[in-house]
């Protein structure tokens, strides 16, 4: 594929000059004629490369682009060593990308002649099914966020999760936030703040703010509460999310080159045009849980009283408890908590973070249910959840372990084509959707694209709405850990909720719990600092 890259539109130039000095030639060989046949059937390819709107490689590579298509048509063998040898090096599989794909195309996504899976195989998980199925009339399930707010939000189960303007290119967030205004969902802004391109189909938006205060800053880095306050206030903007820390890096800052800072991403993020941005590890508002929770409260009441929470990637367990304690203390709660998964996460970072940085999702969203339940805060508090969400199943399964709705990232580039070509980070991005370079942006055909975005969430909900009928359920918030199984040997099944025990409701406030982690942490956390006492 990189081949394809760095050709770019060579194969059509030469192709159109060809033709042209085969039409030359044919005046004095007759030979010539079977250049200007073979040139001009490749110049008319190309021309339609260009034209049609549904494939963006095809209008970034017209010609060379078939070529890849002809090898990946020949046989798993051919495309795994000339295509896709480091398939086990890609985040995500085949299978997992090929049906995000159908759905965004509005394919058929149904396969004959049974599983492909080994069934018999350790991790092997499933959804069991009831005996008598019940009927599910809609497949818009919602989730009331902030029903203690003046203006609370009606969230959809499933949603786009953070990835800004700056790591995506303009097309793709109008693509995105199209889909997203068509299909009732949430468009997450990603901490690069709100651009003009979030606000041109009105899709609702979840603000993410970031340590870089992008959006909401003085020209120092500082927070500055009027910004903050004319972007907040936005009825586009449902929800605001303040970003602690992410799954693809977590604990680690970031640098915006001064060459990206184009005139457009410098307005919506607040920062001088073509200077270096960084955005700080740690937030410079608070150093304490306590201040964190004042923060948020502080951001609550400037924005209108809309919906407020955080997003986090767990790591020290005592921080985490440190901040539940904090709640308890002061009173102060967020109206929802987005946990992030180490294993998703779009943009780039050190392997060494991606690899072995942060908690996976499973055990992350386990031990903050489990916390707020213990705490008897479970009930105020709706938890979102994002980590390798792609399908119906990792949706039910996600929720069955305490989250109330998922959000996705990775997935809904799958739907405007990503191919997962890992060019990112370097401007180099052949579908358009991750760069800057207006060449290659300016050929992902945006309403095309909006119209996949939308047909992918539709269908992967409305998928889920047929597993639940499956399993003899009316509504996700019925998922419970019983209902998903997992192989655990050859020979052994185990339900989540053998394999994952939940506390009981102030479980924590009345001793600790059996569980490892609670005996080691719960009591020695404090509510007014985030160090182990």
């Amino acid at each position: 594929m990189q081949l394809v890259i760095h050709q770019r539109r060579s194969a059509f130039y030469f192709s159109v000059i060809a033709l042209l000095l085969s039409a030359m030639g044919a005046r004095w060989s007759p030979w010539c004629y079977y250049g200007v046949a073979l040139f001009g059937a490749l110049t008319l390819l190309g021309i339609y490369d260009l034209a049609q709107t549904r494939r963006t490689l095809n209008r970034n590579y017209p010609i060379l682009i078939h070529f890849r298509y002809f090898l990946e048509s020949i046989g798993p063998e051919i495309r795994q060593y000339f295509i896709e040898a480091d398939t086990d090096d890609r985040p995500y599989s085949r299978e997992q990308r090929n049906l995000v794909y159908q759905r965004a195309k509005n394919t058929l996504d149904k396969r004959p002649f049974g599983t492909l899976l080994d069934v018999y195989a350790e991790g092997y998980e499933w959804i069991n099914h009831a005996m008598v199925p019940t009927h599910i009339d809609s497949h818009d399930f919602r989730v009331l966020i902030g029903s203690e707010r003046k203006q609370p939000y009606s969230a959809s189960v499933f949603n786009i999760s953070a990835m800004s303007f700056g790591s995506l290119s303009a097309n793709a967030i109008r693509a995105l936030n199209g889909g997203a205004a068509k299909g009732g969902f949430y468009h997450d802004t990603g901490e690069g703040s709100i651009s003009r391109y979030h606000r041109e189909f009105g899709g609702d938006l979840v603000w993410e703010i970031g340590s870089g205060y992008f959006g909401c800053r003085n020209l120092d880095g500082s927070f500055d509460a009027a910004r903050f306050e004319s972007n907040a206030c936005d009825p586009q903007v449902k929800m605001i999310e303040l970003k602690l820390s992410q799954g693809a890096k977590p604990g680690h800052g970031g640098v915006l080159p001064g060459a990206k800072v184009t005139e457009e991403i410098a307005e919506a993020r607040g920062v001088p045009v073509g200077e270096t941005v960084e955005s700080p590890a740690a937030h410079a508002m608070f150093s304490t849980p306590i201040e964190l929770l004042q923060f948020i409260a502080r951001l609550r009441e400037i924005s209108g009283d809309k919906p407020t929470g955080f997003k986090l990637a767990i790591g020290h367990p005592w921080e985490w408890f440190a901040i539940v304690k904090a709640m308890r203390e002061t009173g102060i709660v967020p109206d929802f908590i987005v946990v992030d998964g180490k294993e998703g996460g779009t943009g780039a970072a050190p392997v060494e973070f991606i690899n072995r940085v942060g908690m996976p999702l499973r055990e992350g969203l386990l031990l903050v249910n489990n916390t707020l339940i213990g705490a008897g805060l479970r009930d105020r508090i709706r938890i979102g959840a994002a980590g390798k969400i792609t399908s119906a199943f990792n949706v039910a399964r996600t929720l069955a372990i305490g989250a109330d709705w998922c959000n996705a990232a990775r997935a809904f580039m799958f739907s405007l084509g990503c191919i997962q070509a890992r060019s990112c980070h370097n401007d180099q991005c052949p579908t358009g959707i991750a760069t800057q370079n207006p060449h290659r942006w300016h050929n992902l055909d945006v309403p095309d694209k909006t119209e996949r975005v939308y047909n992918y969430h539709k269908a992967t909900v409305m998928a889920l709405k047929e597993l639940l009928a499956a399993a003899g359920l009316q509504d996700p918030a019925q998922l419970l850990p019983d209902h998903i199984l997992r192989r655990v040997s050859p020979t052994d099944v185990a339900s989540y909720a053998t394999l994952y025990p939940t506390l009981q409701p102030g479980e924590l406030l009345s001793g600790t719990p059996d569980h490892v982690v609670f005996q080691r942490y719960w009591a020695r956390s404090r509510a007014d600092s985030f160090a182990l006492g």
